[in-house]
């Protein structure tokens, strides 16, 4: 098995979602006492959450850098970010690195149009659904993305980073978010990303009226693929 290094911290929630689901995917994959290969640096998401603020993205971008190349010296094999905002800064960040980036805008496209679906809403940070770094992508995989309008990209954006971030689930928050699904999907989306590492923390296919792709879990099972190779 190879060891998969994790560049996380950005949330520690959503950190804690990748050990747990990783460690769960490979007891699934493998039985036993199986657990995966991990190398795992929690960034402060303070520091971060700063510069995005003050648009200091290419200050980001370098303790990215810095971060990545630290776990490729520490023996990974491959990298993931846990973050989908943060892949704003993929190029940057892997500037010098040779070990692979599995990209999880990438790895998201990859499992709807394997199912021969279209029009996927997207509900993420602002970040993630009003600049291009993304949403790009998912067109070139021959994706056609349905955003929320804009007060819901607002409070979508704003629930993920009051509290979602800071584990905090509640349910006015997460009627809230049922309700931008339908929203959504009244708008022509077929199914649905949950573009935020966080976001499945209130939607699931449970509570959701279309099929749902939910990044982090997505992003995790395709890694784990690789280190198994």
């Amino acid at each position: 098995m190879k060891t998969i290094g994790i560049l996380g911290g950005m949330s520690a929630a959503s950190t804690q979602l990748y050990y747990a689901e990783l460690c769960r995917l490979t007891r699934e994959k493998l039985g036993g006492l199986h657990s995966p290969q991990l190398l795992i640096r929690s960034l402060d998401f303070a520091e971060i959450e700063a510069l995005q603020v003050k648009g200091q993205w290419a200050e980001a971008g370098e303790i990215l850098n810095r971060e990545a190349k630290a776990l490729e010296k520490g023996g990974a094999d491959l990298l993931i970010l846990a973050t989908n905002t943060m892949h704003k800064l993929a190029d940057q960040m892997m500037t010098g690195v040779e070990i692979p980036l599995l990209h999880i805008a990438d790895a998201t496209a990859k499992a709807i149009t394997s199912v021969g679906l279209h029009n996927p809403g997207l509900m993420a940070t602002a970040f993630t659904m009003e600049q291009s770094f993304y949403t790009d992508r998912l067109v070139q995989a021959g994706l056609a993305p349905v955003l929320p309008n804009d007060a819901d990209r607002a409070e979508t954006h704003r629930i993920i980073y009051e509290e979602l971030c800071k584990d905090i689930v509640t349910d006015d928050s997460r009627t809230a978010y049922v309700a931008i699904t339908n929203r959504v999907k009244d708008a022509g989306a077929d199914c649905l990303i949950l573009g935020c590492t966080e976001v499945g923390m209130l939607l699931d296919q449970g509570n959701v009226d279309m099929p749902v792709f939910d990044t982090t879990l997505i992003h995790c099972a395709a890694a784990l693929d690789m280190a198994l190779e």
